[in-house]
């Protein structure tokens, strides 16, 4: 046999060693094709494509060619309006105003009440709140008739939302009136949003009895120092002053007009000097040394009856006089010479006072001085 012939006969032999091979395998069954589920599948892919452009904000059937008008403003037509109807007022015309006002954040719009309890003050409570002395002041005449220097436990007082005049309208009133009376810009009264005034239809008819917030606005003081006349070496009479005066030596030490401080703070713990509060309340707590600020005669030492409590005035005998005031313990006496550093006082809480400090003025003739221009 030839070589062909035996190559031929191993190809055919090994062919059929294959197909029996795989005739021998077991034929994997196929299931029938579910046509339900097919269509189930194509109509949820369906939707999902649908809300895709949905939320895409595509409109598969919007033509590309769509035309957009384009209104060219200096061709526009001139339509004329109707005019307004004979005798019809202008009042009588729908007005949309925007009355909304910015109020920066944290800012009060109403007043709030607090009641005084033992240890406040007109100022610790004036910078509780935000707000200055004199608006609380001004805001409760009646129960304090402009005396800042006494508060009595259990006192309810109002305290105004920012600073200015908390007024009671009163029939007649007008804005403008309200606004000049105390030196405020008629539109803050307007646009302060606790005031609920309509600036479209502005209307105060309403306001009667109702309390206004007046910003900024402000008036005098009444001052609630009744002024002790101390003539240069005469003394303070009781008659005057209370039964701490007495008739002073014709001579006495000449101040040098150098002043110290009478404590050994130099700063305050109340009131500092304004046109109703004559001095500055010095901090101090109570019995601590008070001393002469200047060389002098002492004209008053004791009891004063026009709300100074324990009181002592030196006369400098040059036309200065010092006042210390509300003090516990009085250490001179009416007519006796001092030279200033000498003891002569420890701080307390007596007479309109409230917590312990030292009221001190300086008094120039009939004039009284700012403190802080004359102290180191």
């Amino acid at each position: 046999m030839s070589r062909k012939a035996k190559t031929q006969e191993v190809t055919e032999v090994e062919t059929a060693k294959v197909e029996a091979q795989q005739a021998e395998k077991p034929k994997v069954s196929r299931p029938p094709l579910d046509w339900g589920t097919v269509l189930s599948w194509g109509i949820t892919g369906l939707v999902i494509a649908g809300l895709v452009l949905v939320l895409l904000n595509i409109n598969p059937f919007k033509s590309d060619t769509e035309v957009v008008e384009v209104t060219d403003p200096n061709n526009s037509l001139n339509i004329p309006l109707p005019s307004l109807a004979s005798g019809m007022p202008v009042d009588d015309l729908i007005r949309i105003a925007n009355i909304d006002t910015t109020v920066p954040e944290g800012v009060r719009q109403f007043a709030v009440k607090y009641t005084v309890v033992p240890g406040d003050s007109l100022f610790t409570i004036a910078k509780v709140y935000g707000v200055t002395a004199e608006s609380i002041l001004w805001a409760n005449f009646e129960l304090l008739n402009d005396d800042p220097t006494f508060l009595k436990e259990g006192w309810v007082l109002t305290i105004p939302p920012t600073n200015g005049i908390y007024y009671k309208w009163k029939a007649g009133d007008t804005i403008e009136k309200i606004a000049e009376k105390y030196y405020a810009d008629p539109e803050e009264i307007i646009t302060w949003p606790g005031n609920n005034l309509d600036v479209a239809n502005l209307n105060t008819e309403n306001l009667t009895d109702v309390n206004v917030m007046i910003p900024g606005g402000y008036r005098d003081v009444v001052s609630w120092i009744v002024p002790v006349d101390f003539a240069p070496r005469s003394g303070a009479t009781k008659s005057i002053a209370g039964p701490g005066g007495c008739i002073t030596p014709e001579t006495g030490p000449i101040g040098s007009t150098f002043f110290q401080w009478p404590t050994g703070a130099t700063y305050l713990s109340g009131f500092d000097f304004t046109s109703y509060h004559l001095g500055i309340d010095i901090a101090a707590a109570e019995g601590t040394p008070v001393i002469a600020s200047d060389s002098g005669t002492v004209v008053y030492a004791g009891w004063n009856d026009s709300g100074y409590g324990n009181l002592v005035a030196i006369d400098h005998n040059n036309g200065y006089k010092t006042i210390y005031a509300h003090l516990s313990s009085i250490l001179v006496q009416c007519g006796q010479n001092v030279t200033s550093g000498n003891m002569i006082a420890l701080s307390g809480n007596t007479g309109k006072s409230t917590g312990g400090h030292l009221h001190f003025e300086i008094r120039s003739g009939s004039q009284y001085i700012n403190p802080w221009q004359i102290l180191p």
